[in-house]
This record gives C-alpha cells, structure tokens and sequence, in this order.
C-alpha cells in the first residue's frame, strides 16, 4: 500500500523540492509513497485570495483564518494523523518518524506569518510539532525534513535495512563515528580495533564511542537513555536442571 502525505501550504512549488532526488525521489517514482501539496489559497472565499487577518487582542504579524484553514482540511482528511509545523510545537522525534512511517501516511500544516487560528487547532485535534529550537520564515522546510525522516523509514526505501537500526537515535544514542579507505589519512590512522576482524570487539568499541558522544554531546538524551537503562526488567536466571 502506498504511504500517502498530503501537505497545506502557501507554496506548493516548494514541494518534492529535496525529495524529487536521491532516495525520496526514487522511492517516490516508484509509487512507494505519494506527495499532495494543497494550496491553501484555493480555499479563500474572496477575489484577493486572502488567508489571513490581524490578530484579536492586537500584536505584530497575521493570523492564518480558521475557516479557510478548515475548509482546506477537510479536502484531505482521513484516518491520518494531522500535524502542524510550530516552533512552539512538541520535538519530533525519531521514534515519531517510526511510528508515522509504520502508518498510513500524514497530513502536514505548514503554517506561516504569526501562526494558526488556536481554534482549528483544537477542532481538527493537531498535534503541534516543532523540528528545533529555532524560528523559520514558515512550516515548508519542516514538513520537507518530518517528509524525508519518515519517507527514509519506508519499507524498501533504504538499500540496507542495518542502517536504520545503528544510525543515530535509533537506540537512543547518537552514532557511532565511520571510518573507510585509506587506513592512513594524513598521519590518522583508522582504529586499530576496526582492522581486527574481530566483530565482537568492533560492537563494543561502537557501544562505547557512541556512548561517549552521546554523553558529551547531548546529556539529556544520555540522562533519558540511562533512565530507561536503569527500568529495564533483568532476565531471571534459568534454575539448573
């Protein structure tokens, strides 16, 4: 079955963009996944095509409507999750490209100017979702990055089904470094471990580097991974017979 993604947006000649290339563009030719960018636009009611309007209460900037935003929803909706594009919105994860991934598809809201109207917020049950602490011009680039993290997750689409499983935050941890020909770059040498063969030791040597990147690099996921470290349920040992 084909993952679909339907995305509302102001610029809909923003989108595949990236995901025309490589492995989106490939998988997405092939009907492993569908693209269908909605321009909100098309819902306004007047001559001008206005989506917008001055926020109650007063403050700088524009309000998408909740009516054309509505009204633009409901053209696509179905059993999909909805998701807005907020830098207010809650961090996506990788474990929310999995789950989406393993889904149906996903319906995108790329807001722009101040923000969406809280109402349709509410009514249509969106979940507000935030790529980084940080603010863009609007939710296009975010629905593009939520698009590839889960289109990457498809069945088929990565040539080898490993990668997902090492990469980062996959297990909670940040990845491990990689290393490839020459065995000597301008006086660095790989890892001796690396060169041994010995895979036992390689699957440590990774545990630990990605460990201690983790640890230095990101102290709230390696607070979060040893939490869940610490809960995790030890095997009882099985009696002599």
């Amino acid at each position: 079955m084909t993952w679909r993604a339907s995305v509302l947006t102001l610029f809909p000649d923003m989108f595949p963009g990236p995901l025309a290339l490589s492995l989106a563009g490939r998988a997405l030719t092939a009907g492993q996944w569908s693209l269908d960018p909605i321009n909100i636009r098309n819902f306004a009611t007047d001559r001008h095509r206005t989506v917008d309007d001055t926020p109650f209460g007063g403050g700088a900037g524009m309000v998408l409507r909740p009516d054309i935003l509505d009204a633009a929803i409901a053209s696509v909706a179905d059993d999909r999750p909805l998701l807005c594009l907020t830098p207010r919105g809650t961090p996506f994860s990788q474990s929310d490209a999995a789950d989406l991934a393993a889904g149906p598809g996903v319906i995108l809201l790329a807001a722009r100017y101040e923000g969406v109207d809280q109402r349709v917020i509410e009514a249509r049950a969106m979940r507000e979702v935030s790529i980084g602490d940080y603010v863009l011009s609007g939710g296009d680039l975010p629905a593009l990055v939520v698009l590839d993290a889960c289109v990457r997750l498809l069945p088929g689409v990565m040539g080898a089904a490993d990668s997902a499983v090492e990469e980062s935050f996959a297990a909670g941890l940040l990845e491990y470094p990689h290393y490839t020909r020459p065995a000597e770059w301008q006086g660095r040498a790989v890892p001796e471990v690396l060169l041994s063969g010995h895979h036992a030791a390689v699957a440590a040597w990774r545990r630990a580097e990605a460990e201690r990147i983790t640890r230095d690099r990101r102290p709230d996921l390696w607070a979060r991974h040893v939490a869940a470290t610490l809960q995790a349920p030890v095997a009882s040992p099985v009696p002599a017979p």
